[in-house]
């Protein structure tokens, strides 16, 4: 390596960066998370605050299941740029996977208003609400400890602390949920037990002095407080509109009159015990012990299936949920068999029950698993099998990427380019600069070893393009370039 490729100050050499950030994308491509997040986390050692690096490592985190640290570094990504839309969805879908679906759904909406063409944000629209409607149900046998929304208002300590998730929350949001009933009585009916956190958040408010001040992140007090009290005002006017208050006062009348004493409702009891269970099982796996989780999963799953249909009715959906937990946690232990035959049967219940999210969870993790064993035929029957489950344009974008790469390895070289086809076309819908460059690389290398030069050039100079747009280091730039010399060697004098 030559002098003038290191830095006066003996630092690191010019490329090392961009280099791990590229063995990271494609470890991550091949499905070898922990290696790509270690890949991430030594690129970032050297530019600690590179959003596209944050984003990458973000995704493995998500792909592990560790949707805490995954929404950390998706937040680390829009600390100097707010709009930075693929920070956006990152942080909406790491709030998705933890079960904040309607602050996830925030996230969503403003990625699409920032880029309204790329179809992943709608789709996540889609997604958040179908899922907040779902786990809402009716309002009237409604527990909002069961999600956890709310979690950062029991202990009083911790209630002037920043809630990350919502900090940012708009005031045209806030206008929106003063639709709210104005009755008080109504309001404290259908907030319940959290109706005095309301009352104390509003009391807050009027602390001049308190709500000047700001978190140790920068964040307004009052921008959070704030937040808080918008998230309670628009669950409020949900609940209210899906079951007024006089239709919930009408159904328990009736509900005293078929009981002789009261009792709580009994599937009310294995739901609050189900999501403190898989809260506990995604935070072992979060901190790194694989094996608390897998304990933890395999316990819950015993339990699970003692109980009846009629106390759950989604009985065969919660075990696959467990199925897939137990599967992720046997990967990250290396016991890729056994990981095998719980993504398998995950695949088999969503069948079953006719989910397609579901199915198309277990079939990327079923293919994650083959790929990593080295096993490329069978990765790609199962990610072949997944493409008609998919819809948006980034999912379609790496999952032909990684078919293609898939198909390359095994010297496929034709299935490769056809691949990369697809994949490219599906960046170029969404412009994604990003998997644009991914993709023309491997048509082009696809191209190389087909012998179709002039082809394999132009796919190369279309990546560089992208990568200089992406203000790619010299060393990523350098290494286009040098496939693109490589290749004109081959072209007849």
């Amino acid at each position: 390596m030559s002098d003038t490729d290191r830095d006066n100050g003996g630092q690191k050499p010019k490329g090392v960066f961009s280099t791990l950030v590229a063995n990271g994308d494609w470890l991550y491509l091949k499905g070898e998370y922990k290696k790509a997040i270690e890949s991430y986390t030594t690129a970032l050692t050297l530019k600690p605050d590179d959003k596209i690096c944050l984003v990458g490592r973000s995704k493995c985190y998500l792909k592990m299941g560790q949707s805490e640290h995954a929404l950390a570094d998706a937040e680390a990504s829009l600390l100097e740029d707010r709009t930075f839309f693929e920070g956006l969805y990152q942080k909406a879908e790491a709030l998705y996977y933890m079960g904040e679906f309607e602050f996830a759904l925030v996230f969503y909406h403003r990625g699409q208003k920032l880029r309204p063409q790329i179809q992943e944000f709608r789709l996540g629209i889609q997604k958040a609400q179908e899922a907040i409607e779902n786990s809402v149900g009716n309002p009237s046998s409604v527990n909002l400890a069961i999600k956890g929304d709310l979690s950062f208002l029991q202990k009083d300590e911790e209630r002037a602390q920043p809630i990350t998730a919502i900090h940012d929350v708009t005031a045209e949001r806030h206008q929106q949920a003063q639709k709210t009933p104005k009755n008080e009585k109504i309001t404290r009916k259908l907030l319940g037990e959290f109706y005095s956190d309301k009352k104390y958040l509003e009391n807050l408010l009027k602390d001049g002095d308190l709500v000047k001040g700001k978190t140790k992140c920068g964040e307004r007090l009052q921008d959070v407080i704030q937040g808080c009290l918008t998230y309670l005002d628009t669950c409020t006017e949900f609940w209210n509109q899906e079951n007024p208050i006089c239709e919930q006062e009408r159904e328990h009348k009736l509900m005293q009159q078929k009981c002789s004493k009261p009792r709580r409702s009994a599937p009310s009891e294995p739901a609050q015990f189900l999501l403190k269970s898989l809260e506990d099982i995604d935070a072992e796996l979060t901190s790194g012990n694989a094996e608390g989780s897998l304990r933890k999963a395999e316990e819950v799953m015993k339990i699970v299936q003692r109980w009846s249909e009629k106390e759950v009715p989604d009985k065969n959906e919660v075990l696959g949920s467990l199925h897939s937990c137990i599967g992720n946690a046997l990967i990250n232990l290396g016991d890729l068999d056994k990981a095998l035959d719980h993504h398998q049967k995950d695949l088999e219940l969503a069948k079953q029950c006719k989910l397609p999210d579901a199915m198309s969870r277990a079939m990327d993790n079923i293919g994650r698993v083959y790929a990593q064993a080295g096993q490329f035929s069978q990765a790609i029957e199962f990610w072949e099998k997944k493409i008609p489950l998919v819809c948006g344009g980034l999912e379609k974008t790496w999952l032909f990427h990684e078919i293609g790469w898939c198909y390359l390895e095994l010297g496929r070289h034709e299935e490769a380019r056809h691949y990369g086809v697809r994949s490219l076309a599906a960046a170029n819908e969404i412009s994604d600069e990003k998997w644009q460059r991914n993709a023309s690389v491997l048509v082009a290398k696809s191209e190389m070893q087909l012998g179709n030069f002039e082809s394999c050039i132009s796919h190369f100079e279309g990546a560089l393009t992208h990568a200089k747009l992406q203000d790619d280091d010299d060393a990523a730039v350098n290494a286009i370039q040098k496939a693109i010399e490589e290749a004109k060697q081959h072209l007849p004098q």
